[in-house]
């Protein structure tokens, strides 16, 4: 699934995938907030962003979340992060 905004192109699914486990999943990212947790369903573990990365799509994912495809740097600021 994508999405044109002014010339721009932004792809809405991330397969995500569990580093603790492998398991991979393919999903739908917000495109008004961030995603800071996910929980896989395979093994439980409770996925944060790394350091210096703004959500689990962005740290685990294999497409960054769409305000980073966007070229917004300030993407999920409110908490002090990135």
């Amino acid at each position: 699934m994508t999405v044109q905004k002014k010339d721009l192109e932004l792809r809405l699914e991330s397969l995500l995938t569990c580093p603790e486990c492998g398991h991979a999943e393919l999903l739908t990212m917000p495109t008004d907030a961030c995603q800071w947790f996910y929980q896989c369903p395979s093994c439980n573990a409770l996925l944060k962003p790394k350091p210096g990365d703004c959500c689990v799509f962005c740290s685990y994912g294999d497409v960054p979340c769409p305000p980073i495809q966007a070229g917004r740097e300030d993407c999920c600021k409110s908490d002090g992060r990135k």
